[in-house]
């Protein structure tokens, strides 16, 4: 799936998706995060990890 569809399935622009792809985000609204969930057919827990650093 590309970006552009994704943000199209989830209602986000593109530059707030690439920002999330690109780790530059600080934050996420939960709805944001449970509709690409929706979307991709995945958890949060799949989408996420903790890094120490």
């Amino acid at each position: 799936m590309t970006l552009a569809a994704l943000a199209d399935a989830v209602g986000v622009t593109v530059v707030n998706l690439s920002v999330l792809k690109n780790n530059r985000a600080k934050a996420i609204r939960f709805s944001t995060l449970t509709a690409i969930c929706d979307v991709l057919g995945c958890t949060v827990g799949e989408l996420l990890e903790v890094d120490p650093a």
